[in-house]
């Protein structure tokens, strides 16, 4: 039976100064093997969160996806120090649904979405928030710039800006921490290797932004993920990631990266080097401007993602296009053929 009335019932949520959510899924099943440096690593992940962002508008969601008891503690002890604001405990559902999870139930502006092993570097939120306030039509905003990101779901970018002279190739602002993440994944890349010269970018009012992101780490506003799904069925791979991927796109918003770097992708190793790297806050006031999202129509989205891409993906039109847009002959031989 019930008896009496429920205090809350009809009430509104209240508001709060929260602008900003970052979501971390983890999953360490045991410290050995493949896992056995991943507990340190995501220690050291959340230290960087915690001292780089200003945590009175930031809101971090925690997604432990069935990992051990040691990091089930570890998380709860946090959890109760306050350090963060959401910890969810379930079994291994899979990276994607691990997300999903932290995101239901919330209306943050802008989402972080990064994985256990992103080291975050001192700047990158007001970086960030910099790129999505000077360009409106900013639907996804990463922190490591990569070669050729500009191909991966963002014909729409390249259509926009198609006659504007300040999306241009420029040369790589720091070539040292690109080759940094190309090794952080295997990679054995030289210093004079041409994905470090030259990268797609767009200025605006002082402000420089690369052409697409990648989705180990990236910044959402919240729009992107008005229909998300309820079931992913991938741990990880099998192109469940490209539901992120392609998410600002399905939007008729831009993929964009910071011009310089404020993030390392540690892997699975830990190494020296990632104790000597020093954080500080930002003291400056987190401001968002908030953009009205006006949905493309369906034939403006066929135009631009469809019948555009085909058109970039002809060879001739390509190379004329990028060289004009200041890729280098010699450059532009060696970077093939550009998907989009």
């Amino acid at each position: 039976m019930r008896k009496g009335h429920n205090p809350n019932k009809d009430k509104v949520v209240s508001g709060n100064n929260f602008i900003h959510q970052i979501i971390i899924p983890v999953y360490i099943p045991y410290q050995k093997e493949y896992f056995k440096d991943a507990f340190t690593i995501f220690k050291k992940c959340l230290e960087s969160i915690f001292e780089t962002v200003d945590l009175k508008y930031t809101y971090i969601s925690i997604v432990n996806n069935g990992s051990c008891i040691e990091v089930e503690n570890y998380l709860s002890n946090l959890k109760e120090e306050g350090k963060i604001k959401e910890l969810i405990n379930t079994s291994n559902i899979g990276k994607l649904n691990a997300i999903y999870k932290g995101l239901i139930g919330h209306n943050f502006d802008l989402v972080t979405i990064a994985d256990a092993d992103t080291m975050f570097l001192s700047g990158w939120q007001q970086e960030t928030i910099k790129v999505f306030n000077t360009f409106p039509k900013a639907g996804t905003v990463g922190i490591v710039p990569q070669f050729n990101m500009y191909s991966n779901f963002c014909t729409n970018v390249i259509f926009d800006n198609f006659f504007n002279k300040d999306m241009r190739f420029f040369k790589v602002e720091e070539p040292r921490e690109m080759q940094k993440f190309y090794h952080s994944i295997g990679w054995n890349m030289k210093e004079d290797h041409h994905y470090l010269k030259y990268i797609l970018g767009i200025e605006k009012e002082g402000t420089t932004a690369c052409i697409g992101s990648s989705h180990f780490v990236a910044t959402y506003r919240k729009e992107v993920f008005n229909e998300i799904k309820k079931y992913v069925p991938a741990k990880m791979g099998s192109n469940s990631e490209r539901l992120l991927d392609v998410a600002a796109q399905n939007k008729g918003l831009w993929k964009l990266t910071t011009f310089k770097n404020y993030a390392c992708h540690m892997g699975n190793v830990y190494e020296d080097w990632m104790d000597e790297v020093k954080f500080h806050q930002n003291k400056n006031k987190l401001e968002y401007n908030k953009f009205q999202l006006n949905q493309p129509s369906k034939l403006a989205f066929l135009i631009k993602n469809k019948f555009f891409k085909k058109i970039m993906r002809i060879k001739l039109i390509n190379d004329c296009y990028f060289k004009n847009k200041g890729l280098p002959k010699n450059v532009l031989a060696k970077y093939g053929k550009t998907y989009y």
